[in-house]
């Protein structure tokens, strides 16, 4: 198991991040450490070097399909974030075998060395998909459950297994189901977000590329600096075998999104629609009522986000090469 730290750490327990070093992970342990943990960031991938080097952080390499290396990574832990996985619903069609050993297996694992290990609390990041096609607005954590695409079978798979844990052998876990996250930090090879696609395109200063209806298309963009607080919210004040939904609460078309990408890089935008997967035009948007609950409250609007991302995409950044396409059944009408 690798290491590297950035000076001495102090003794004792030690806060962990498993996917810490991809995009949501790589946030989450930058606050984690302005909140003065120490942190370990358990991943197959070498963190990026300002990451490695901030105080406190140390690189446990695992693969979490391995139990034994998932055990000993895990060992000396107060909290576990488990972030890792396969976060790619294309990847998880064609490749539905290898999604399922990296989010079912390998949750799996994690839960059962938190047991092994005494680890006092688990905050699992599970996603929105797992819902399914939305039937009701905005979706409470009490959504019927009928995921439709491997990736979201594989994360419920992971949410019974640990929710199984907690039940039978007292695992304090619990689960966050994620809308569409955006923010820095995003690989634009595997981005399935359309904030930070809309931006690439726009920044290129080309046509923005929109599957489904413009207008009848809405999803709910949380920041990822507003999800990290979401999970630490969770991870303090969360009730242990709960399912908290995270989100911004706001439901933005993706007519409104092409406008504020507009807004946010000061010239105006072109769409070019491709509505031959108008199945993907269903309305997604979390309510967040039981997360505001427990203290939380986004702070970042999607203008303030969409600027600073664009700042910090700069000119001309690489263009996505996957396109945001859900589903093949029928469209939920509005």
């Amino acid at each position: 198991m690798g290491k590297t730290s950035n000076g001495s750490r102090p003794q004792g327990k030690v806060v962990a991040v498993t996917g810490g070093a991809g995009f949501v992970g790589s946030n989450l342990v930058a606050r984690l450490v302005d909140d003065g943990h120490q942190v370990a960031i358990v991943d197959m991938a070498t963190p990026a070097p300002e990451l490695a080097a901030l105080p406190g952080v140390q690189h446990r390499r695992a693969d979490l399909r391995d139990y034994g290396e998932t055990l000993l990574a895990l060992r000396g832990i107060d909290t576990v974030y488990h972030l890792a996985g396969n976060a790619s619903g294309t990847l998880s069609v064609e490749r539905p075998r290898f999604d399922f050993q990296i989010n079912g297996l390998g949750t799996c694992n994690v839960g059962n060395a938190c047991v092994e290990n005494e680890v006092r609390r688990l905050v699992y990041m599970s996603s929105a998909i797992v819902y399914g096609t939305p039937q009701t607005f905005p979706m409470t954590e009490e959504h019927p459950i009928a995921p439709f695409l491997p990736y979201g079978a594989s994360k419920l798979s992971g949410e019974l297994t640990l929710r199984s844990l907690h039940d039978a052998l007292g695992l304090q876990v619990m689960i966050a189901r994620s809308f569409v996250v955006y923010g820095p930090g995003e690989d634009p090879r595997t981005a399935g977000g359309e904030v930070s696609q809309f931006l690439r395109w726009q920044l290129n200063e080309l046509p923005i590329p929109v599957v489904g209806d413009i207008d009848r298309k809405t999803r709910d963009f949380v920041h990822v600096a507003d999800v990290a607080s979401a999970l630490i919210t969770i991870a303090e004040n969360g009730v242990p075998g709960e399912v908290y939904n995270m989100g911004s609460g706001r439901e933005v078309s993706m007519r409104g999104l092409a406008d504020a990408v507009a807004v946010a890089t000061g010239r105006p935008s072109r769409l070019k629609p491709d509505e031959s997967e108008l199945a993907d035009s269903f309305r997604l948007v979390a309510d967040i009522s039981k997360l505001r609950g427990i203290g939380y409250e986004p702070k970042i609007t999607l203008a303030a986000g969409l600027k600073s991302l664009a700042e910090h995409l700069g000119p001309f950044p690489e263009l996505p090469s996957v396109t945001v396409a859900f589903s093949r059944e029928p469209a939920v009408q509005a």
